[in-house]
Protein backbone atom coordinates (compact mmCIF):
# COMPACT_ATOMS: atom_id res chain seq x y z
CA UNK A 1 0.00 0.00 0.00
CA UNK A 2 2.04 2.97 -1.21
CA UNK A 3 1.45 5.93 1.11
CA UNK A 4 1.36 9.19 -0.82
CA UNK A 5 0.75 11.68 2.00
CA UNK A 6 0.09 11.85 5.73
CA UNK A 7 -1.64 15.05 6.80
CA UNK A 8 -3.65 15.92 9.93
CA UNK A 9 -3.54 12.26 10.94
CA UNK A 10 -5.05 11.07 7.63
CA UNK A 11 -3.07 8.59 5.54
CA UNK A 12 -3.63 8.92 1.79
CA UNK A 13 -2.64 5.81 -0.16
CA UNK A 14 -3.19 3.43 -3.08
CA UNK A 15 -3.49 -0.34 -3.03
CA UNK A 16 -0.81 -2.07 -5.13
CA UNK A 17 -3.47 -3.78 -7.25
CA UNK A 18 -5.76 -0.74 -7.59
CA UNK A 19 -7.81 -0.12 -10.71
CA UNK A 20 -8.78 2.84 -12.87
CA UNK A 21 -10.16 5.44 -12.77
CA UNK A 22 -7.74 7.25 -10.47
CA UNK A 23 -8.75 7.49 -6.83
CA UNK A 24 -7.21 7.82 -3.37
CA UNK A 25 -7.91 5.81 -0.22
CA UNK A 26 -7.82 7.49 3.18
CA UNK A 27 -7.48 6.03 6.67
CA UNK A 28 -7.53 7.57 10.12
CA UNK A 29 -8.16 5.50 13.22
CA UNK A 30 -10.91 3.02 12.37
CA UNK A 31 -12.29 5.19 9.55
CA UNK A 32 -11.80 4.60 5.84
CA UNK A 33 -12.79 6.60 2.79
CA UNK A 34 -12.24 6.65 -0.95
CA UNK A 35 -12.31 9.73 -3.21
CA UNK A 36 -12.17 9.86 -7.00
CA UNK A 37 -9.53 12.24 -8.38
CA UNK A 38 -11.29 13.55 -11.48
CA UNK A 39 -13.72 14.90 -10.49
CA UNK A 40 -12.91 14.98 -6.78
CA UNK A 41 -15.85 13.33 -5.07
CA UNK A 42 -16.48 10.96 -2.21
CA UNK A 43 -17.02 7.40 -3.43
CA UNK A 44 -17.43 5.70 -0.05
CA UNK A 45 -16.82 6.30 3.62
CA UNK A 46 -17.05 4.34 6.85
CA UNK A 47 -16.47 5.64 10.35
CA UNK A 48 -16.07 9.35 9.61
CA UNK A 49 -18.24 12.27 10.69
CA UNK A 50 -19.44 14.90 8.21
CA UNK A 51 -16.82 17.44 9.35
CA UNK A 52 -14.04 14.87 8.82
CA UNK A 53 -15.31 14.09 5.32
CA UNK A 54 -15.31 17.82 4.56
CA UNK A 55 -11.72 18.10 5.83
CA UNK A 56 -10.63 15.11 3.74
CA UNK A 57 -12.30 16.54 0.64
CA UNK A 58 -10.45 19.83 1.18
CA UNK A 59 -7.14 17.95 1.55
CA UNK A 60 -7.81 15.92 -1.60
CA UNK A 61 -8.59 19.12 -3.54
CA UNK A 62 -5.41 20.77 -2.23
CA UNK A 63 -3.31 17.74 -3.25
CA UNK A 64 -5.14 16.42 -6.33
CA UNK A 65 -2.21 17.21 -8.64
CA UNK A 66 0.19 15.27 -6.38
CA UNK A 67 -2.22 12.33 -6.10
CA UNK A 68 -2.82 12.26 -9.85
CA UNK A 69 0.91 12.42 -10.63
CA UNK A 70 1.65 9.64 -8.14
CA UNK A 71 -1.21 7.52 -9.52
CA UNK A 72 0.15 7.92 -13.05
CA UNK A 73 3.72 7.23 -11.90
CA UNK A 74 2.80 4.13 -9.87
CA UNK A 75 0.37 2.59 -12.33
CA UNK A 76 2.28 3.69 -15.49
CA UNK A 77 -0.65 5.62 -16.89
CA UNK A 78 1.34 8.74 -17.77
Amino acid sequence: MPTVLIKNGYRFFFYVNDHSPGHIHIEKGDGTAKFSLNPVELLKSRGFKANEIAEMRKLVLENVELFTAKWDEYFNHS
